[in-house]
C-alpha cells in the first residue's frame, strides 16, 4: 500500500490532526505537519506504541473460539405422509495468534489445535452444505425407523382386535347355544321338588359362577337380545299390515297414494318452489326437474313468477288457479273513493333547473326567507317543500336539486307537480340538467313556466336563452308557442311579480280541484330519521284531509300520526289538498315518491304494510337470482374483479337514494362499488360491526357516529369519512377506484440494432456483430429479433461486448457484439430490438 499523508489517516482513523501528531511525537516519530507523508513501518511504530500506552500488549486474548448453532427445518417424505423434522447443526473452531503458534513450533511444545489458515468463503459453505446432508440424511433415517416400528405397533394391535373379537363371537354362540338347549328341555315339578338341600346349594354356587361370566360377557348378551327384539319387532309389524281402502307402499319408510289425484293449486304473483311444492303435495326436487326442463335454474327457496308456476302446475297435472295478493289493496283503493264536487285548490309548482341558476334564491325571495346560505356548497341536498301566501293567492313549491346525481329527485318532483318553472341562468343558458328537467316535464305532461334570472348581470343575453330552448321544442307566446316565458331577478326581485301572475293563470286554465272532506292520500316528498322525534316524513296532500290521529300508510311503513308541522315548523292540526307538512308516527322511512293514504284501522295498515314488505323482497330475490345467473355467464373467462365495498348512511331518503344511485353507476369492468348496506340516521355499532365483518369503510353523509360506534371503529381502524357535498364523495370514491384499477402496460423501444455479420464463439456460441442504428443498447433489456419486419424471438441478451471488454450499453452509431441468449438462428440483416416495458397508472 503506498504512503498516506497525516490528515488522511486521521481521517480513516477518526481522530483530530492534532491529536494524531501528539501521539506520533509521543512515539518518537518525526512528523509535526498534516500533509508529510506516513510509512508503513512509521504506522506500526505508533500502533506498538499506542498498545503499550493502553497496556493491551501481553493482555490481549491468546485464542479465540467460536461457537455457532443453527436451526433448520427439513421436509422427509413426500405429499401428505411429508413429516418436517427441526435440524440443529452446532459448530465450534479456535483461533489463535499466528505468531503463538510459530513460538510453540520452535519450542517443541505441542500446540492447540488450529486452522492453519482460515477457510475461504467457498470452502465454508461446502462444508456447510456436507453438514446439513447428513442431518438431513440421519434425519430421513430416522424418520424412516419411526414409522416402520409404527406399522409394526399398528400391525400388532390390529391381531390383538382381530383375536378379542373371534373369543367374543364364539362365547356368543356358546351362550346362544346353552340358552336353546335350557328351552328345551324343561325338567318335571316333582323332581325339582324332591332336590336334596345340597343340590339346591351347589345350584346357587353354580348360578353365582354363570352369573359372573355372564358380566364378563354382558355386552354380546345384549347384543343378542337386541337383535331378537328387533326381530320380534319386525315379524309384528309384518303381521298388522295397512288396512284401508287406499293402498300405500311402505318402500324406504315413505307414503305415496298408488294413483293419482289432480289438485286446485292457487298461484300469486310469486311463490317459492318449496310453497308451489307444498301446494301440490309433491316433493321439492319433482318441481326442481320440472323447471330445469323448462330451462330455469331454481332452489327450493327461490321465488318463480305467476306464469313459470302455472306451467309447472299444468306441466305436473293438476288445475292452476291465478289469484291477484293485491286484494287489500283493492280494498284501500275502494275504501278511498272519493264522492262530492271538488273544490279549487292552490297549484303546486316545482322549481326546477341546471346547478347553481339560482332556484332556491328565487323560492327564498318568494318566501323572504334565508334558505341558500344553510345549504352545504349553496347547493340543494335535497327536496325542500313550501307552502307560500302570495297576494294572488297560495302556492305550494317543490325545489329540487339541480346536481346530476339526483336524477330521481327530480323525476318525483315532476310526478307530484301541477306546473313547472323551469329557470335558466340569463348568462350561463341551458345546460345538462335543464335539459332533462325539459324532459321530466314533457314526461309528466306538465306544463312549463321559464323563468329566465340573473337578467340583473352585466353578462346576461335572455335572447340567447331563448333561442336555445326554442331549439329544445319549447317556444314562447310571442313567438306563436305555448309557454310563457318572464325575465326575473332573484337578487333584486325584478319580474318576481309577473312570474306569479304567471303560474296563477296557468293553474286557472288547469282547473285544479279537489275535495277536502275525504281521507287523505297523496306522495311522500321526503323522509329522514330524527334523533329525538322518530322517522319524520314530509309529506304533500294531494286530495283529502289528512288529521292528527289518523291511520297512515305510507309504502312499506304504517303508523298513527302522532304530530303534524308546517314549513315554519308550527304544529299544525290537519292539512288540506296542495299543503306539505312533516309527519311523525310512522314506523320507518318511506321512501321519497311512495304514496300515502289514510286507513280504516291500525290493523289494516299493518297488514297490507307487511304484505307489500314481503313483496318487495320477493320481487328484489327474483331479481337478485336473475342477475346473479346473468352475471355468472358474462363473467366466465374474465379475471377477477376488484369491489370498493361501502357503509352509507346519509340524513334523508332522497339523498340517500341519489348517493346510491350515483356510486353504483361508478366503475367499469374492473372496479366497481357494492354498497353493502345503507339507512337514514346515525352510524350505529352494527353499521360499525357490519364495516368489521367485510371489510367496508363508512361514508356518513350530513351524519355522525355515536359513541359506541366511535370505539369500534377506533379499536379496529376503520376507514370513517364525513361528507356534507355529493361532489366531494364521488371525487373521493373515483380516486380510490382509480387507485384500485391495475396499471396499464405500455412498451418503449429503446434502440435498434442492425445484424452485419455473424461469428461463433467457444464461450457464448453465435454473436451477431451489429451497428446500433437507433438509440441505444442495452445489456439487461428484453429484446426481440425481427427478420423481413416479422418477429420471430423474444428473449434476452445473452452478452453485449465493444471489442473484448463487456460493456452495459452501447449507444447509436457504434458498433458492437450481441449474444442473443438460447437462439441460434440470428442471420446478416437481422433486426435486434431492445425495449422495456412500462406501468402507467390509470384513471376512470
Amino acid at each position: 500500500m503506498s504512503d498516506v499523508t497525516v490528515k488522511q489517516l486521521a481521517e480513516s482513523v477518526g481522530a483530530t490532526v492534532e491529536r494524531l501528531l501528539k501521539q506520533m511525537q509521543e512515539a518518537g516519530l518525526p512528523h509535526d505537519g498534516q500533509d508529510q507523508a506516513v510509512s508503513e513501518d512509521q504506522k506500526q511504530t505508533l500502533l506498538d506504541y499506542l498498545k503499550r500506552a493502553h497496556g493491551s500488549e501481553d493482555t490481549g486474548p491468546k485464542k479465540i473460539t467460536l461457537k455457532r448453532k443453527t436451526v433448520g427445518t427439513l421436509k422427509a417424505g413426500q405429499g401428505r405422509t411429508g413429516r418436517a423434522v427441526t435440524v440443529e447443526v452446532r459448530r465450534k473452531r479456535t483461533y489463535v495468534k499466528r505468531e503463538d503458534v510459530e513460538a510453540a513450533e520452535g519450542g517443541g511444545e505441542t500446540a492447540p489445535e488450529v486452522a492453519e489458515r482460515p477457510l475461504s468463503q467457498t470452502e465454508l459453505e461446502a462444508q456447510r452444505i456436507r453438514e446439513q446432508e447428513q442431518a438431513r440424511v440421519n434425519a430421513e433415517e430416522e424418520i424412516r425407523r419411526k414409522e416402520s416400528e409404527r406399522k409394526a405397533e399398528e400391525e400388532r394391535r390390529r391381531e390383538e382386535q382381530r383375536a378379542r373379537e373371534e373369543a367374543e363371537r364364539a362365547e356368543a354362540e356358546r351362550l346362544a347355544a346353552e340358552k336353546a338347549r335350557a328351552a328345551t328341555a324343561v325338567p318335571a315339578p316333582d323332581a325339582t321338588a324332591a332336590a336334596p338341600a345340597p343340590a339346591k346349594a351347589a345350584d346357587r354356587g353354580g348360578k353365582r359362577g354363570k352369573t359372573r361370566e355372564r358380566g364378563r360377557d354382558g355386552e354380546a348378551e345384549d347384543r343378542g337380545r337386541r337383535r331378537e327384539l328387533s326381530l320380534k319387532t319386525e315379524r309384528r309389524g309384518k303381521r298388522r299390515g295397512p288396512t284401508g281402502p287406499l293402498k300405500m307402499d311402505q318402500h324406504g319408510g315413505e307414503f305415496k297414494p298408488t294413483e293419482f289425484i289432480s289438485r286446485d293449486v292457487e298461484v300469486p304473483d310469486f311463490i317459492t318452489v318449496g310453497e308451489l311444492a307444498s301446494r301440490m303435495s309433491v316433493k321439492a326436487g319433482e318441481v326442481i326437474k320440472t323447471l330445469m326442463g323448462m330451462g330455469v335454474m331454481a332452489t327450493i327457496n327461490q321465488p318463480v313468477d305467476q306464469d313459470t308456476a302455472i306451467l309447472v302446475v299444468e306441466e305436473l297435472g293438476h288445475r292452476p288457479k291465478a289469484i291477484h295478493a293485491d286484494a287489500m289493496e283493492k280494498a284501500l283503493e275502494r275504501s278511498l273513493k272519493i264522492t262530492g264536487e271538488g273544490a279549487p285548490r292552490p297549484p303546486v309548482v316545482t322549481v326546477m333547473g341546471h346547478v347553481d341558476h339560482g332556484k332556491t334564491s328565487l323560492l327564498d325571495y318568494i318566501r323572504k326567507t334565508r334558505v341558500t346560505s344553510s345549504e352545504a356548497g349553496g347547493i340543494t341536498q335535497h327536496i325542500g317543500a313550501y307552502s307560500v301566501a302570495t297576494p294572488h293567492g297560495r302556492i305550494t313549491f317543490i325545489d329540487t336539486p339541480g346536481h346530476a346525481a339526483f336524477t330521481a329527485m327530480r323525476a318525483r318532483g315532476a310526478r307530484a307537480t301541477d306546473i313547472v318553472i323551469l329557470v335558466v341562468a340569463a348568462d350561463d343558458g341551458v345546460m345538462p340538467q335543464t335539459i332533462e328537467a325539459i324532459q321530466h316535464a314533457r314526461a309528466a305532461e306538465v306544463p312549463i313556466v321559464v323563468a329566465i334570472n340573473k337578467i340583473d348581470l352585466p353578462s346576461a343575453d335572455p335572447e340567447r336563452v331563448t333561442n336555445e330552448l326554442v331549439a329544445r321544442g319549447v317556444v314562447p307566446e310571442n313567438w306563436g308557442g305555448d309557454t310563457q316565458f318572464v325575465p326575473v331577478s332573484a337578487l333584486t326581485g325584478d319580474g318576481v311579480e309577473a312570474l306569479l301572475e304567471s303560474v296563477l293563470l296557468q293553474a286557472e286554465i288547469l282547473e285544479l280541484r279537489a275535495v277536502a272532506e275525504a281521507p287523505g292520500r297523496g306522495v311522500v316528498i321526503e323522509s329522514r330519521l330524527d334523533r329525538g322525534r322518530g322517522p319524520v316524513a314530509t309529506v304533500l296532500v294531494q286530495n283529502g284531509t289528512l288529521r292528527q290521529g289518523d291511520v297512515l300508510i305510507a309504502g312499506e311503513y304504517y303508523g298513527r300520526v302522532r304530530a303534524m308541522f308546517d314549513e315554519t315548523g308550527g304544529q299544525v292540526r290537519e292539512a288540506g289538498p296542495s299543503v306539505p307538512v312533516e309527519v311523525l308516527g310512522l314506523s320507518g322511512t318511506p321512501g321519497a315518491g311512495d304514496e300515502f293514504s289514510v286507513a280504516q284501522d291500525e290493523k289494516t295498515a299493518r297488514e297490507l304494510a307487511e304484505f307489500r314488505k314481503d313483496k318487495s323482497q320477493e320481487h328484489r330475490l327474483a331479481a337478485q337470482q336473475a342477475a346473479k345467473l346473468e352475471n355468472m355467464f358474462a363473467s366466465l373467462g374474465e379475471g377477477e374483479k376488484r369491489v370498493l365495498k361501502v357503509v352509507l348512511k346519509a340524513d334523508v331518503r332522497g339523498s340517500l337514494e341519489a348517493i346510491t344511485q350515483a356510486l353504483s353507476d361508478l366503475g367499469n369492468d374492473e372496479v366497481s362499488v357494492n354498497v353493502l348496506g345503507s339507512g337514514v340516521g346515525g352510524i350505529t355499532e352494527t353499521d360499525a360491526n357490519m364495516a368489521v365483518t367485510y371489510g367496508a369503510a363508512i361514508f356518513g353523509f350530513n351524519v355522525r357516529a355515536d359513541g359506541a360506534a366511535k370505539a369500534i371503529i377506533e379499536r379496529e381502524g376503520l376507514d370513517l369519512r364525513y361528507y356534507s357535498i355529493i361532489y366531494e364523495l364521488l371525487d373521493d370514491v373515483k380516486k380510490v377506484l382509480s387507485g384500485m384499477l391495475s396499471p396499464e402496460v405500455r412498451e418503449e423501444i429503446l434502440g435498434v440494432a442492425e445484424v452485419r455479420d455473424v461469428f461463433r464463439s467457444p464461450r457464448y456460441g453465435q454473436v451477431a456483430g451489429c451497428m446500433v442504428t437507433e438509440g441505444q443498447v442495452f445489456r439487461n433489456k428484453p429484446i426481440r429479433v425481427l427478420r423481413d419486419n416479422v418477429v420471430i424471438f423474444e428473449g434476452e441478451l445473452e452478452s453485449l461486448r465493444r471489442f473484448k471488454d463487456d460493456v452495459s450499453e452501447v449507444r447509436a452509431g457504434m458498433e458492437c457484439g450481441i449474444g442473443v441468449r438460447n437462439y441460434n438462428d440470428v442471420r446478416p440483416g437481422d433486426l435486434i430490438e431492445v425495449f422495456e416495458t412500462k406501468e402507467v397508472a390509470r384513471a376512470l
